[in-house]
């Protein structure tokens, strides 16, 4: 049966295509990302404290716009979006590219990280229009199996880029995939805009056509009525909260501990990466997921791994260093998947942009203030002790989800199986 249901995903050219835009987009990512954590930290030797400006910048963006992206999503086609987001992005990076100094890098990535505001809910929309409801959560599946993959093939090829070349050669391949991604995108440039759920839409009765503002409160609407989406958001924003405090942190913690091997972050973060991918692999071929313990043990395995590297002292081996970033990555897997599955599978089609939307503005707030927390917490202590505090904050985060759990998450029996609405089953997502 599974093989059945791949078989039949796969059939459908233009998830092919968007699956493929995807794959590159995701990998040129983690090239271009490794490439600036080392500019800045070995090659420029910037402060903590200012390194932390980093995912604030790019933040905002998406404070300002997200929820207004999802909105603009919902209502135009996708793949014309997705391609004028990736267009943008490598302008932006050609900008980056040649910035001077850390002054001159900030407000680029700013400007950059304004193309993926729009860019991922029209990516996530655009899933739910052109995948047949019944084949959605292997859709999202292999969307995830990509996203943590590419954790795993971006750092390694990209630490090998970085020690044979430089960061602006990582750079230049982010640059070369988006332009790919965008070519193959262009096969979708006609497909209608509400394409694979255009039945959904007809049985339940067309709508007027609503106004820009009518469809973005009705977005805030749906997310607060619909409670399993609500807490999930909520959730979602407690926990990212405390990783990224140290998020940003992973190469000043490692020069600490290997001060001249300016591959350790791409390893680790491999590490991270194929934890992940297993992970969801697992997940896939069960089928179904428990809400509650794919979020709370996600979260809760993060900060284990979090805390064990903040304990590792000078000179600790690579083993110790790949082990704990494999635990990070299960646990991250399982929180992902968890959280993108309830997302797509508890939200109605037309109304996924907007909702993704959401999720993106309530991260990208606390991206505004957690990373110079975060700074300011390694200025007052030490970056291991910070680690290690936020590591067991977060294990305190992902005990209490899942013992909330019948109370954040009631349907999580039932829903997670795919047993209750009128969609059938599978396994899901990025």
């Amino acid at each position: 049966m599974a093989s059945v249901i791949r078989s039949a995903l796969w059939s459908i050219r233009n998830y092919r295509s968007m699956f493929s835009a995807y794959a590159l987009a995701s990998f040129g990512d983690w090239f271009d990302a490794l490439a600036i954590q080392v500019l800045v930290v070995y090659r420029w030797g910037i402060d903590p404290f200012l390194i932390a400006l980093i995912p604030v910048c790019m933040a905002l963006p998406s404070v300002l716009f997200s929820s207004f992206a999802g909105t603009l999503a919902d209502r135009v086609q996708q793949a014309k979006l997705m391609i004028f987001c990736d267009l943008l992005t490598v302008l932006m990076t050609v900008g980056v590219l040649f910035a001077p100094n850390f002054a001159w890098l900030l407000p680029l990535l700013a400007l950059r990280a304004l193309a993926g505001v729009f860019h991922v809910p029209a990516q996530q929309a655009l899933t739910r229009r052109v995948v047949p409801a019944d084949l959605l959560l292997q859709a999202t599946s292999y969307n995830g199996l990509v996203s943590q993959g590419s954790k795993v093939a971006g750092p390694l090829l990209g630490a090998v880029t970085l020690a044979a070349l430089s960061p602006q050669a990582c750079i230049l391949i982010n640059m070369g995939a988006r332009l790919l991604s965008a070519l193959l995108l262009l096969r979708l440039w006609l497909v209608p805009r509400n394409s694979a759920v255009q039945e959904e839409k007809t049985e339940k009765g067309k709508t007027p056509k609503q106004s820009f503002w009518s469809e973005w409160k009705e977005g805030w609407a749906f997310l607060w009525h619909r409670k399993v989406v609500f807490h999930t958001v909520i959730f979602g924003f407690i926990g990212l909260a405390a990783i990224l405090m140290v998020d940003y942190q992973f190469p000043t913690l490692f020069k600490s501990i290997s001060p001249y091997n300016e591959a350790l972050t791409g390893q680790v973060v491999a590490a991270i990466g194929a934890g992940a991918v297993g992970v969801i692999i697992i997940l896939n071929r069960l089928g179904k997921i428990n809400y509650g313990w794919g979020l709370g043990g996600g979260c809760g395995l993060i900060g284990l791994g979090v805390a064990l590297l903040g304990l590792c002292p000078p000179g600790s081996h690579l083993l110790w260093l790949l082990g704990f970033g494999l635990l990070i990555g299960v646990g991250n897997g399982m929180y992902i998947l968890t959280q993108n599955y309830i997302l797509q599978k508890e939200t109605s089609p037309e109304i996924v942009g907007r909702v993704f939307g959401i999720q993106n503005t309530m991260n990208s707030i606390v991206m505004l203030t957690a990373p110079l927390v975060g700074g300011l917490l390694i200025r007052a202590v030490s970056v291991g002790t910070a680690f290690m505090s936020i590591g067991v904050a977060m294990i305190f985060i992902g005990l209490l989800g899942g013992l909330l759990r019948r109370l954040l998450w009631p349907q999580t029996e039932e829903t997670a199986s795919g047993s209750s609405g009128s969609e059938p089953a599978t396994i899901n997502q990025n």
